[in-house]
């Protein structure tokens, strides 16, 4: 079965302008996983807090023959031990792109790549984490040095900062590919650091890692066929236990009391508040759909910064509560009987982003329309912990950012098939209102309870 395709490209997330660069890949013909690339990417360098280089992830595909997979590059343990994850996004966007990707793998991450030379303005979601991590920023010179003033103050919303330390790996990266960060000398100056700083890591286990390929699980939600994760990954059981409750309160959208018997059930009493965790997702217009969230396993990670090329290292899943946050990444797609899309979303940042993603499921299962971000419900605690969606009723697609912060949702048209994209189409990119907002302005702040308090 061939699914029914959308119109335009969307593309949706967290953090403004690793949306954009998303959005014009799209506009120049690139699949939604050329574009989930170029937006992780762009997010290692405009919201490391979340989606550092040395943090992991998953995302969830539909191609548009109809099969699901799950490309998982979660952090890994060390076999020696040691605070220090081992770094999966990069195989993992790699492993992504060469499966689904229409463009070079360099065009994805140039972008990034000169964000980090040229500047990049300091979000109201950056500020926000930020604030919530000066402990952090303080402690690691490098951390130090780029996000505060030399009176020890955190630099605000809309300062411009550049990173050139971070375009090093890029750049091994643009030109390399994944192999340019696992091994060679940007590898190793990321094991020695860790080496000195008390980890287990060795140079071989580090250029060892790969991604794991999974098939995803589907279950039913009123007329929608909903994909998920499988049950063998944290994200996927959380998920489908979480769902599977949720079809008994369907009519009274008690979306809270389904969410605390699923943290009872999985024993879950207390977690950080900010998780280290963003999310994103990508529809284009021959119907490939994917869902991504990535990890550090807390704000910052370790909060330890390999010195001299910037790669920011993520916690130990083992080492902390933080390292729940995996758990807790709750990608989904949903498509009608008639095989047309009709929700890809992802909730990310502890069980409210999870509950959050399933309230767009319940209601879009249920009929109603989603067509505005205030149509959303928030998580409470954005930007620790969002929602993102794609919601398409009747062949029309609307990208909804978390209405409790200032992400980012876009349209774009997309060249038809042997066409170069051409100056206009690449200008038509939108937003969820219809139009382009360079700057756009902070969305309306909700004041959705959370269904589960961080600490």
């Amino acid at each position: 079965m061939v699914a029914a395709a959308p119109t335009s490209a969307l593309v949706v997330g967290d953090e403004s302008a690793a949306v954009k660069i998303g959005a014009t890949v799209l506009a120049e013909g690139g699949s939604a996983a050329d574009a989930a690339t170029a937006v992780y990417f762009a997010l290692s360098v405009s919201y490391p807090v979340a989606a550092g280089l040395g943090g992991g992830g998953l995302c969830l595909v539909r191609a548009p023959n109809g099969t699901s997979e799950v490309v998982s590059f979660l952090t890994r343990d060390s076999n020696g031990g040691g605070p220090y994850a081992l770094a999966g996004n990069v195989r993992g966007f790699w492993a992504l792109q060469h499966s689904y990707g229409k463009l070079s793998w360099d065009r994805l991450v140039a972008p990034a790549e000169h964000l980090a030379l040229s500047g990049f303005a300091v979000s109201e979601a950056l500020e926000t984490r930020l604030n919530a991590s000066l402990d952090v920023l303080r402690l690691d010179p490098n951390l130090a040095y780029e996000f505060l003033d030399d009176n020890g103050n955190l630099k605000p919303a809309g300062t411009v900062i550049t990173n050139p330390d971070i375009a090093l790996p890029l750049a091994a990266i643009r030109s390399q590919g994944a192999d340019g960060f696992y091994s060679g000398d940007i590898g190793k100056k990321i094991v020695d650091y860790a080496i000195r700083q008390g980890s287990g890591i060795t140079a071989d286990e580090f250029a060892a890692y790969r991604e794991t390929r999974l098939a995803a699980q589907s279950l039913n939600m009123g007329d929608l066929t909903v994909v998920i994760p499988p049950g063998t990954i944290g994200s996927g059981a959380f998920a489908v236990t979480l769902l599977r409750k949720l079809t008994d309160v369907m009519a009274s959208l008690d979306i809270g009391q389904a969410t605390r018997e699923t943290l009872e059930q999985f024993q879950v009493e207390a977690l950080p508040k900010d998780l280290g965790a963003t999310g994103f997702a990508a529809v284009d217009t021959s119907g490939l759909a994917v869902a991504c969230g990535v990890t550090m396993n807390g704000s910052f990670g370790t909060g330890r910064t390999t010195p001299a090329i910037g790669v920011t290292l993520a916690r130990s899943p083992s080492s902390s509560a933080a390292g729940l946050s995996p758990a807790f990444i709750t990608p989904v797609i949903a498509y009608t009987a008639s095989d047309k899309p009709a929700v890809i979303g992802i909730g990310t940042g502890g069980p409210n982003g999870a509950a959050s993603v399933a309230y767009v499921l319940l209601r879009s299962a249920r009929g109603d329309a989603l067509m505005n971000s205030a149509d959303l419900r928030s998580t409470g605690l954005a930007p620790f912990s969002t929602v993102n969606a794609i919601s398409c009723l009747s062949g029309t697609c609307t990208p909804l950012s978390d209405p409790g912060t200032t992400g980012l949702g876009v349209s774009v048209a997309q060249p038809a098939q042997g066409q170069t994209p051409t100056t206009s189409q690449a200008d038509v990119v939108t937003g969820a209102d219809g139009t382009y907002q360079p700057e756009p302005a902070p969305q309306a702040q909700t004041s959705e309870t959370p269904v589960f308090t961080e600490q």
